[in-house]
């Protein structure tokens, strides 16, 4: 195993060594005694962006499926395992990446090791009909939860499937439909895994209070037999023009708390300097309360209960600008969406106080280094860098970046890509809960419903409902 050291100019003083088994797994070693306890971070480069037509969430249900036992731990054993030993862990996917990590008591870093191994290795000998039957369900339930019966829940599928045009592979969010997670096999799993469940298509990082020595050897002990395969497809291009070039709109009517204007603007892609500016012009934008829009909107003209304006990093795609404002009381969507055309030129044509600049670079600022101020959150920024950018080293410079981004840059981002011919917007219009809006039906047809005080009291009871909401 070869290894090379960072430079540790412009880095706070964090530093990693960089490794790979001869199967083709990346390692990426930081040692860090603060604490006694040490992360563990593996990210597959896969995700939504790889999957196909008609087998959309594959890669999420494949997340739940690496928790449903492997060669040597069985059902619920990697939770119970990890759990019982003080230990933290979970999973998540997104459109270009699926990752798992755990944080441990020192003393119990290599229990991590080898579940993590066990199951990139043996997960198939243990994948059977019914743990696909299982998560199956847990994954169409999660969906049911946090999307489709939730107020705004489908919001960024929708804005999702507008941004990015049908057939590009970020036209659908990890998710996937329930139509497709009801079609996937048992055979569509495992190949999935031979495909992408590889070494060599996996950062591995630990980060923390270890002994880098003993935790490479234990990395090569119970990784290092795991063959290697290759095989993997490339992704789907991701590329598009740079700006969508007309204003993409939808109006959607559902039972929801009140009026909200939603829209995604197409901005660079993530590991340039133009992205770190658009993530500055965004927080100066709308990255808090003492943004320009929630000043505007939510104080001083009292339209909106809530304005938020943040960037959705993507490295394979141009990243999307995510608004989200949410009216206050018969507040009308055009009102909000004037003022806030209204303050996006006005930024354009101005650009950004040096107080602002000063302001939206410290909370950036801080917000990278409590990231990596954090074993889990060095660990998974280490991973990141090294799946999306070929270099996890990246990871220790990218707050210097930030600082070193001028006014000027973020002015000319956001003139040349917050326009309204760059955007695609997603308007919700509330509608009368189901049971009030039958009561108002059959009142129409019954007996004296003609009675103009009858017809102002179910009038009455529809505002009272709306405003309660």
């Amino acid at each position: 195993m070869g290894h090379t050291a960072t430079d540790q100019a412009g880095t706070g003083g964090l530093t990693a060594t960089e490794h790979r088994l001869a199967n083709g797994l990346r390692v990426v070693l930081s040692e860090d005694h603060l604490t006694p306890v040490a992360a563990v971070c593996l990210w597959y480069d896969v995700g939504s962006r790889h999957e196909v037509k008609g087998r959309t969430g594959l890669a999420h249900l494949f997340e739940h499926l690496m928790f449903q036992g492997s060669k040597q731990v069985q059902g619920n054993g990697h939770f119970e395992l990890v759990q019982g030993a003080g230990g933290s862990l979970n999973g998540t996917t997104s459109f270009e990446r699926t990752n798992y990590f755990e944080t441990m008591p020192t003393h119990q870093l290599e229990l991590a090791l080898w579940l993590e191994a066990d199951r990139m290795g043996s997960l198939l000998a243990a994948l059977d009909d019914e743990s696909m039957e299982n998560q199956r369900d847990v994954v169409k339930n999660e969906r049911r939860q946090r999307y489709d019966n939730v107020p705004y829940g489908t919001a960024f599928e929708k804005l999702t499937a507008l941004a990015y045009p049908e057939g590009h592979p970020y036209h659908h969010t990890p998710i996937g439909s329930m139509a497709d997670l009801d079609a996937a096999t048992l055979e569509d799993a495992r190949a999935f895994f031979r495909t992408y469940y590889a070494p060599g298509n996996a950062v591995l990082s630990v980060v923390g209070d270890i002994d880098p020595e003993q935790t490479l050897a234990w990395i090569e002990k119970y990784f290092g037999s795991i063959a290697s395969h290759d095989g993997k497809p490339a992704p789907r291009d991701g590329s598009l023009p740079e700006t969508i070039g007309e204003q993409l709109r939808e109006v959607v009517e559902e039972e929801v708390p009140a009026r909200a204007l939603m829209a995604a603007y197409r901005l660079p892609h993530d590991g340039t300097r133009a992205c770190d500016a658009a993530d500055l012009a965004l927080t100066v934008l709308g990255g808090g309360e003492s943004s320009r829009l929630y000043n505007r909107l939510v104080r001083r003209d009292r339209t909106a209960v809530a304005a938020g304006f943040g960037l959705l990093r993507l490295a394979g795609a141009p990243s999307l600008g995510w608004l989200d404002v949410k009216t206050s009381g018969d507040v009308e969507v055009p009102v909000i969406e004037a003022a806030i055309d209204e303050e996006l030129a006005r930024f354009a044509e101005e650009g950004p106080t040096a107080e602002e600049m000063e302001r939206a670079q410290a909370q950036l600022e801080r917000e990278w280094l409590d990231r990596l101020g954090t074993v889990a959150g060095r660990a998974d920024e280490l991973c990141r860098f090294a799946v999306l950018f070929g270099d996890p080293q990246l990871a220790l410079t990218a707050v210097q970046r930030v600082l070193e981004v001028s006014a000027e840059e973020v002015q000319a981002v956001a003139k040349a890509k917050l326009r309204p011919d760059n955007r695609a917007v997603l308007v919700y219009e509330p509608t009368a809960p189901a049971e009030i809006a039958q009561s108002a039906e059959d009142a129409e047809g019954a007996e004296g419903a003609e009675d103009p005080e009858s017809a102002a009291a179910v009038e009455a009871t529809d505002e009272n409902e709306e405003a309660a909401k």
